[in-house]
């Protein structure tokens, strides 16, 4: 089992920027492959990011490329998502994800890959 926790979220301005972060816990963290994922208001769960167990991989939406970034600390066990230049389209509830059970450096990005989910944090970009 994998808990986790995520914080950070809140509202900012267009072209601000915000820092969640994904606190885990019941599980050795780096044999996590980590994801964000999120979810606007009547649209379906779309992927944002992914990082696999050794940190040196990683994955983005296109439409999150270069202005967001996925990092871990093994050490914390967490995964962090530093969004910079929000548009009101990355208004949406942030979750974070964790696989289990891949090689050290894989990632994945659907939703079925993944076996944990934090409650999920709002994050709310004003125009």
């Amino acid at each position: 089992q994998v808990q986790l926790v995520e914080s950070g979220g809140g509202l900012v301005q267009a072209g601000g920027s915000v820092r969640l972060s994904c606190a885990a816990s019941g599980r050795t963290f780096s044999s996590c492959t980590m994801g964000w994922f999120r979810q606007a208001p009547g649209k379906e769960r779309e992927f944002v990011a992914a990082l696999s167990r050794s940190g040196g991989n990683t994955a983005y939406a296109d439409s999150v490329k270069d202005r967001f970034t996925i990092s871990r600390d093994n050490a914390k066990s967490t995964v962090f998502l530093q969004m910079n230049g929000l548009t009101p389209g990355d208004t949406a509830v942030y979750y974070c994800a964790a696989a289990v059970g891949l090689t050290y450096s894989r990632i994945v990005s659907t939703l079925r890959d993944y076996d944990y989910w934090g409650q999920g944090t709002q994050v709310t970009v004003s125009s």
